[in-house]
Formats: C-alpha cells, structure tokens, sequence
C-alpha cells in the first residue's frame, strides 16, 4: 500500500517510514502540511498518517482538507502527543478513523495500520478469489475469468487489473500504479504502462458495452469505472 506520513520531526518520521517499509508498504514522508496537500492533488495514497503540530498548515487542517476533497473512504490515521480526551474526540469528529498517542511502538503502529487498511480495503488475506461482477480473479493461480471465459494475462497485466478493479471508480496516479506494480524499477520506459493498460482494455473487454470504462486521466493516470451497458 501506498501512505503519506505527515510529521516536521525527521526522527518520528524516520521511525514510521522505516516501520512500515519494513512491513512492504511504499511510504512518502511530509514535513510541511501544505507540500502534503500539494502531492494529494496529483498523487493517490491508500492510507495518510497526520501529526498534529506540523509548519504552515497543521494536521487537523489537513485533514479537513481530505474530508472535503478527497474520496470518503480514505484512511486517516493521527499520531500525536495530545492525550485529553477533548483531543481525542476533536480529531475523530473532523474525520480521523483512529489515532494513536506518542510515544508509539512498532508493533502497535503496525497493527493499528494493518487493521485501518483493512477496514477500508477489506483485504483478506485467507481468500483466494476476488469477484468484481462478471469478472473474476483467482489469486492463488493468478488467472483471470472473463464472463465465464478464461482470460490469458501476463503476471504484471494481472497485477495491474487486480489493482484497478480493487479500486472502482477511483483516480489512480501514474505513480502510484508504478510503485505498486513496478515497484522500484527505473528503467522501465514510460510507454510501458500505457501498452498494459491498452492490452488490458482489449483483453478484458473494458468497454462500456461490457459495462466498464477505462480511461486515461490528462496528467494525471488512469481509472477504471463501472457504467451501464451500451454507455457511450
């Protein structure tokens, strides 16, 4: 998963940086309230880790700022020295989904993590199967069905349409799908992602007499969306 951390302290912010790329996920550290909205306007996250007390725009700004312009199921987590429970409940009711008070460990911040993202992804890691409509992923084999008729996929053209169908109707950023299917692979050529989208546009039938479109978003990335049948 992709997460922003928002904290001016370089060593707090080193601490949750290395915890949670240890644990695999792909973080991106803010020192200043503003940079981090600035980046939430071209980029896409799956999960924002907010400190109170940061430079020019502070934590609870910024998670104004989220509520009002971003998608409503974006995870919020506040990680702050503030223990009052009139602190508490401020934070909860502008939006936060949990909160955890410093000084934190790692395997606390790692669990509270792990379950706000599956809370708002609904991740399960026991299933093997992932049903969108008529088409359907086997994760274990890494095979695709499309409307009852296998679908021959590369593993990164898996990969890639698992992403987008795990995230319906959602703006993705070019970077955020090249950090999550690329990893952190720089060689590879900025055509690529544009020939597996096109591939999978043609090999799943994402079009919308199949029900779904997929389109590139101008400077910014793609998204996948679910209409109604014959939609022009």
């Amino acid at each position: 998963m992709r997460i922003a951390v928002l904290d001016d302290d370089p060593a707090q912010a080193d601490f949750v940086y290395q915890t949670l790329s240890a644990e695999g996920h792909v973080c991106h550290a803010f020192a200043e309230g503003r940079a981090l909205v600035k980046q939430l306007r071209r980029q896409t996250f799956d999960l924002l880790v907010l400190d109170w007390n940061v430079p020019d725009m502070s934590g609870d700004e910024v998670l104004r700022w989220v509520r009002q312009s971003l998608p409503a199921h974006l995870p919020v987590l506040f990680m702050t020295s503030r223990s009052r429970e009139t602190d508490i409940s401020s934070m909860l009711n502008i939006g936060a989904d949990d909160y955890i008070v410093k000084p934190v460990s790692a395997g606390l911040l790692l669990a509270r993590v792990g379950s706000l993202l599956r809370r708002a992804y609904q991740l399960n890691q026991a299933s093997t199967k992932e049903v969108f409509g008529e088409i359907e992923f086997d994760l274990k084999a890494k095979q695709v069905t499309a409307r009852g008729e296998p679908v021959s996929l590369t593993l990164k053209e898996f990969e890639l349409a698992l992403l987008l169908f795990q995230h319906l109707s959602r703006p993705l950023s070019r970077a955020h799908i090249m950090d999550v299917i690329w990893k952190q692979a720089t060689d590879i050529p900025s055509r690529t992602m544009d020939t597996h989208i096109s591939m999978l546009r043609a090999k799943l039938g994402l079009r919308p007499e199949n029900g779904y479109r997929l389109t590139p978003i101008y400077g910014y990335g793609y998204r996948l969306e679910k209409v109604d049948k014959g939609e022009a």
